[in-house]
Order: C-alpha cells, then structure tokens, then sequence
C-alpha cells in the first residue's frame, strides 16, 4: 500500500490526549530493540519517520502516526528494558494498558517478537493479554533475515508452540526490515482489519 503523507501527529502519554475522529487504528507492541521503528519505516516506505535507536526503553510514549488520512499507526512503548526504572515500568504498562483495553478505533496488535529467540516471559505475556481482551493479533517474527530460510518452519513451530498460538485469532509473518520480505503480506493482514481499500 502506498502512503505519500505520513505525520507524527501526537505523542500521547494518556487517553485525553488521544486523536480525535474515527480513523482505524494498528498498534505495534514488543520488546524493546525488536524492530518497531524499522518494521513501521519500511511499511510507508520512509527512513526515519519512526525514529530506530540503538537506546533501547527509546520510545516512551504512544506515538501515533496519520497515514494519509486512511488509518493510524500507534508505536507503543517498548517493555522489558531493565534499565528502565520500576516506577517508569508501571507508567508505561498503565499508559499501554488504558490504550489497548479501550480504545474502540483500534482494529489490531501488531506483536514483534525476534525470530532468532524463542519468545520471552513478557512476549507470552503480552499474547495472552491481548488474547484475553480479544484483541486481533499479528505476531511478527523480525529480523527474520538472520535465520537460514531452511529453519522458517521450526521458528514459526517454536513461536506457535512457546505462545500457545490461537490460530482462529492470530496470525504469524516472518519480516525482515533488510530484505523486505514480509511486508506485503503484513499490509494485506493490515488492509483486512482495517478494512482499507487501496
């Protein structure tokens, strides 16, 4: 999908400082240094709207992303950085949490975890909620480029067995940001849940 204006509209730390309207809205979650910035640059095809850090905690807000009018983009807070303070931890689990639990334009998770790891505590932890509050989930397997292409299917088994994945809810593509591949298929998943025409 081709998206020619995208914004940086507003980095919100809590509900009233949401967008206003109805546009339908994806957000991204994972472990912090997971690939969100990349994965988000190479989908509107811009280097540097979403800012990558070596830093990882970086992005500390929601940060919401206007695509033309069409739909929003919401990078969340990464987790799982222990150089993160424990009172910034709770900030930003309670700043995720009220976002993800209520807010009625957002159509799907995007959930980033490394295809050269076997998912964390946090990923489980983070499926499992976002499968409690039956919120549609993409799982993406990033920086997929440095997993031999022969050892796919045992990534995908180890993610799928490690997240108890729910097949009826979820969905699995494996990225890379380097390569490009596995971005066509993460903007018709996208397309679908946000029911965008081209």
């Amino acid at each position: 999908m081709k998206i020619t204006n995208p914004k940086l509209i507003i980095s919100a730390v809590s509900k009233k400082q949401y967008p206003a309207g109805n546009l339908s809205e994806i957000a991204f979650v994972g472990r912090s240094n997971v690939g969100k910035s990349s994965l988000i640059n190479t989908l509107i095809e811009r280097n540097g709207l979403a800012h990558t850090s070596g830093q990882p905690g970086k992005t500390q807000t929601l940060n919401f992303y206007n695509l033309d009018e069409k739909l929003f983009f919401v990078d969340v807070p990464g987790y799982g950085y222990a150089k993160v303070s424990k009172a910034q931890r709770e900030q930003f689990g309670s700043m995720v949490e009220e976002y993800l639990s209520s807010r009625d334009q957002l159509k799907g998770v995007i959930s980033l975890i490394d295809a050269r790891h076997e998912p964390t505590e946090d990923d489980k932890l983070m499926y499992n909620w976002l499968e409690y509050y039956q919120v549609p989930i993409l799982i993406v397997a990033t920086k997929a480029d440095k997993v031999a292409s022969g050892k796919f299917n045992a990534v995908e088994s180890q993610i799928k067995k490690t997240l108890k994945f729910n097949s009826t809810t979820s969905s699995l593509i494996l990225f890379s940001a380097i390569k490009k591949f596995g971005a066509k298929e993460i903007w018709n998943w996208i397309k679908g849940q946000a029911e965008l025409q081209e």
